[in-house]
């Protein structure tokens, strides 16, 4: 048995499809750069080998949440344009500033203390301004953008920063047709015409994330940032499946059944006996539950392919493990359940555990826990 197959459980990530979806993403963006967004471990997809796939592919920047997750990439020895976007006061901008990232700014108290630190490390920041277009969350108000701007104006002629970038985030791109989406549009055409008048040039203006890549071109700007769409998920089924727009689903998830018994008639499976056995049977033990990231809420209502037949999660889903009813099929043991991936072999797709969850899919790939190991399959030299 060789060590993939011996594993209690596995997330293979199919770094070939990756590289595929940000080549398709960049076509689709042809006159913007691409951001990879590799913010919460690459959406549970392993952060450095996603960030070196997709830079080898062609995308010139990688995007990060929060500054640690940027400085990882720092210390893993990527280079080339990093930003990250989620900063709490006191913290660490500098280090932020010597690794040569890019910092946004939504705020006059960020924007003090980013000039601290620079004027500190006597190295000029670089900044990006955040513009609130109506998401209602980081970002600066309409109302306060002349005065951050004048006052990072001020700190670039002062040499301690050096304004990057301009850029939004869309409220709902996800909804075609939405109303909100035009009215971001033109309230961020507005902010930055006030900047640049102001004497801002920055190097690019940003707002479209998956969605918007994908179905509102107008948004393209400079740059865009494509996040969930480089791990071949769609962001909405209103907008499409993968396929429609020549993705590949990246994350395939596998688990060795460990466990293979027949019951009788009336036997209650897993916690509270949400589900009893209808007749006798044999039943399948799936060796993952809620602390590897298997939502709970999809309890008696997630697929699961095995023995070459798609089942449900029979009863609840527990910390450690679930229950397949094999309907009386016989498995043997150590035999794969697979749980979602590209559909290959009939497996149900993310999107599947998303609507079983009453969640999306980006959460289900996301909170797939570090007991379960990344397998990074097709890497290149490069990314090894």
């Amino acid at each position: 048995m060789n060590e993939t197959a011996s594993l209690r459980a596995r997330a293979e990530i199919d770094l070939a499809a990756l590289r595929a979806n940000v080549r398709v993403l960049r076509a689709r963006a042809a006159g913007a750069q691409l951001m990879a967004v590799v913010k919460s471990d690459a959406y549970g997809h392993g952060a450095v080998p996603c960030a070196r796939a997709a830079l080898e592919a062609g995308a010139t920047w990688l995007g990060t949440a929060t500054p640690q997750e940027a400085l990882a990439l720092r210390a893993a020895g990527l280079g080339g344009r990093v930003m990250c976007w989620l900063w709490t006061p006191g913290g660490p901008w500098r280090e932020a500033i010597e690794a040569d990232i890019d910092v946004s700014v939504s705020g006059m108290w960020a924007l003090r203390e980013v000039v601290a630190a620079a004027t500190e490390a006597g190295i000029p920041a670089r900044i990006q301004l955040k513009a609130d277009t109506g998401l209602g969350r980081n970002g600066c108000q309409p109302a306060d953008w002349p005065e951050l701007v004048a006052a990072a104006r001020d700190a670039e002629d002062a040499g301690t920063v050096r304004i990057t970038g301009l850029w939004s985030h869309f409220a709902c791109a996800d909804e075609p047709g939405h109303p909100s989406i035009a009215a971001q549009l033109a309230l961020f055409r507005d902010m930055v015409a006030h900047a640049e008048k102001e004497g801002v040039d920055p190097e690019v203006r940003h707002m479209a994330n998956s969605p918007a890549t994908l179905s509102i071109p107008e948004a393209h700007f400079d740059l865009v940032r494509t996040g969930i769409a480089i791990y071949g998920i769609s962001p909405s089924p209103e907008l499409g499946t993968p396929a429609d727009f020549g993705l590949r689903p990246v994350m395939t998830l596998i688990a060795s059944v460990a466990l293979v018994k027949q019951v009788p008639a009336g036997h209650g499976i897993s916690y509270g006996h949400h589900y009893t056995t209808s007749a006798e049977t044999t039943l399948g033990l799936v060796p993952v539950g809620y602390a590897d990231g298997i939502p709970r809420h999809a309890s008696g209502r997630a697929p699961v392919l095995v023995g070459g037949v798609t089942r449900r999660i029979a009863g609840r889903v527990a910390m450690d493990q679930f229950v397949v009813d094999l309907d009386g099929d016989e498995v043997e043991v150590g035999s794969e359940a697979v749980l979602f991936g590209p559909g290959d072999r009939g497996e149900p797709s993310a999107e599947d555990w998303a609507q079983a969850a009453d969640t999306i899919a980006y959460e289900i790939v996301t909170r797939i826990g570090t007991r379960v190991p990344r397998v990074h399959l097709h890497a290149t030299p490069a990314e090894s």
